[in-house]
């Protein structure tokens, strides 16, 4: 690939030094994903530029308009404060008629509400858990084809956002005050959804037309209490101290046969494509007892730290970490935008 002015968006919070050394892991932790890409793009020869944003797109204008980037590695979550903002940004940069990145407007936009993404796959036939939303100051009322027990969480959140052992209730009384919490923390509509009692999953994609499956994750929860439900919540994701005391960790799944893999594979092809994503993402399923595969979430833009889910799966099928983010350089740069064919 010939050497190009990467421009690296971030929230502002998030732009990481020029160097770790003497840092502690804790310290790095908020910003380590941006440092990793950041200087993985330096490493392949690129001139990188980190900018940082969180409520102006005049600061995005502007080094845009003055630098004239090649294309920008988009790993902004957020705008204003409001994580769905993110697609907005990106359909600012289609605007400024500039390649980036990652997902289109249109899969983030689908992506990130969970119940219109359950309603879009329910139609193409995808198992996903029967679900209902409960909007802000609405009196919880749960359909009767509705069964305990069910998940709680927030309808647009990411990254496990006030997801609990207390997220998973079991009668009226439970589902009204995990609602009301959600409400309270996130300022979104809370979703409950079936709980699926099985093994949590999670597969890489990466590609616009043309996909590449990474090979099946899982979570596993090796010292957790029987009694304590396993799910990915906030601790589990990212309180390394609480993971190292339950034995919790991420690999290749275990004992699942090659036929289950390839219909697994094909699964996350049919999401991929049914929500519009490109550029690269993540799928989280749950396999079930009998071997019945339920999609929980299609993740555009996930987590590209070294190390983590993603970026270990791709390793695991061949692709360095460097050579992960050329590939997702390439894609952008190959994507057609709409501006780009008159649509």
């Amino acid at each position: 690939m010939n050497k190009l002015r990467v421009l690296v968006l971030m929230h502002e919070d998030l732009v990481p030094p020029e160097s770790i050394k003497g840092l502690s892991a804790k310290e790095v932790a908020p910003y380590k994903s941006e440092y990793d890409v950041s200087t993985g793009l330096e490493n392949l020869g690129h001139e990188v530029r980190k900018l940082g944003v969180s409520s102006d797109l005049g600061v995005l204008r502007n080094c845009i308009t003055e630098w004239n980037p090649d294309i920008t590695f988009n790993l902004l979550e957020e705008f204003h404060g409001v994580a769905v903002y993110d697609q907005h940004v990106v359909g600012y940069l289609e605007l400024m008629r500039k390649p980036y990145t990652g997902c289109n407007p249109r899969g983030l936009l689908l992506a990130h509400d969970k119940a219109l993404t359950k309603q879009i796959l329910s139609y193409h036939r995808i198992r996903v858990p029967d679900f209902a939303v409960f909007p802000q100051s609405k009196v919880v009322s749960r359909p009767k084809r509705l069964k305990f027990p069910l998940l709680v969480k927030s309808v647009s959140e990411e990254g496990s956002v006030g997801i609990s052992q207390a997220s998973v209730v079991h009668n009226e009384e439970k589902l009204a005050e995990r609602v009301a919490f959600i409400h309270q923390q996130t300022m979104t509509d809370a979703i409950a959804e079936e709980f699926i009692e099985g093994r949590e999953l999670y597969v890489g994609l990466i590609g616009n037309d043309r996909l590449e499956v990474f090979p099946v994750w899982e979570m596993f929860f090796h010292k957790m209490p029987e009694d304590v439900v396993r799910i990915a919540t906030e601790k589990v994701k990212w309180d390394h101290e609480y993971q190292k005391k339950h034995g919790i960790e991420t690999g290749p799944a275990t004992n699942l046969e090659a036929p289950a893999a390839e219909s697994i594979s094909r699964l996350c092809k049919r999401v991929y494509r049914a929500l519009s994503l490109s550029g690269y993402a993540r799928m989280d399923l749950r396999l079930t007892p009998e071997g019945q595969v339920y999609v929980l979430e299609a993740n555009p833009n996930p987590n590209l730290e070294y190390g983590e889910d993603f970026s270990e799966s791709a390793e695991k099928a061949g692709i360095s970490y460097e050579k992960l983010l050329s590939r997702i350089v390439s894609l952008g740069l190959a994507y057609k935008a709409p501006w780009q064919w008159g649509g």
